[in-house]
C-alpha cells in the first residue's frame, strides 16, 4: 500500500520530511491539510507560539544538517497564516501536483526565509512547483475552500493530529523523527 503524507506547508517539520520522504518509502500520496484546522478540532497549537519556540528551531536546523539539507532560513513573520498557501496545496492535489507545489513552497519558506502569509510568494512558488493559472486562481473558489476543509476533516479521521504525519496500512506515525524507522529493510551488500 503507497503511503499517505499528510504536510501543511507552513511546517519546517513537514519540510524535514518532504525533502526525504521519497528517497525513504519510495511513492507516496502527498496529502494537503491545514495544520490550524487540525489544531482548532483537537484543541492543541503551535509549538512556535510557546517558550519552546527556541529548542524547537534549534532541533529544526540541527536535524537539516545531519541530514544534509541546507540551513534554514527562517521567514519573517513566522509562523505565518498559510491559510491561502494551503488552498493552493489542496487545488495542486486536484491537479496532481500536491509533491512538486509542497516542495516549491516549502523551499520558498525554509531555504529562501520566504513568508507564505504573502500571496505572491505562494504564486512564486505555485510556478516554481509547475501549476497553471487557473489552478491557483480555483484555490480560493467556494469548492477549492471545501476541498481543503474536506481533506483536513479526512485527516482528523484516519488519527491524524499534527504534521508530518504519515499513515501506512492504516498505522498513524507522527513526527519526522520517525520517517528512518518506516523505510523498507534494504538488503545488505
Amino acid at each position: 500500500m503507497t503511503a499517505q503524507f499528510f504536510f501543511d506547508v507552513g511546517s519546517p517539520y513537514a519540510w524535514l520530511t518532504a525533502e526525504r520522504i521519497e528517497q525513504l518509502l519510495g511513492t507516496v500520496c502527498w496529502r494537503p491539510v491545514l495544520l490550524g484546522g487540525i489544531f482548532a478540532a483537537t484543541g492543541r497549537s503551535s509549538w512556535a507560539r510557546t517558550e519552546r519556540r527556541g529548542a524547537g528551531m534549534a532541533e529544526i536546523e540541527e536535524r537539516a544538517q545531519r541530514y544534509g539539507l541546507p540551513a534554514p532560513v527562517w521567514p519573517d513573520p513566522w509562523p505565518n497564516d498559510g491559510l491561502y498557501a494551503m488552498q493552493v496545496a489542496a487545488a495542486a492535489a486536484r491537479s496532481g501536483r500536491a509533491r512538486d507545489f509542497a516542495l516549491a513552497a516549502m523551499r520558498l519558506a525554509f531555504t529562501e526565509g520566504q513568508p507564505l502569509s504573502d500571496p505572491t510568494k505562494v504564486r512564486i512558488a505555485a510556478e516554481r512547483g509547475g501549476l497553471a493559472a487557473e489552478v491557483v486562481s480555483d484555490a480560493t473558489s467556494p469548492e477549492g475552500k471545501a476541498d481543503l476543509r474536506r481533506r483536513t476533516e479526512e485527516a482528523l479521521a484516519v488519527g491524524v493530529f499534527g504534521v508530518p504525519t504519515v499513515v501506512i496500512d492504516g498505522a498513524v506515525h507522527w513526527g519526522d523523527d520517525r520517517l528512518e524507522t518506516l523505510a523498507p529493510a534494504r538488503p545488505q551488500s
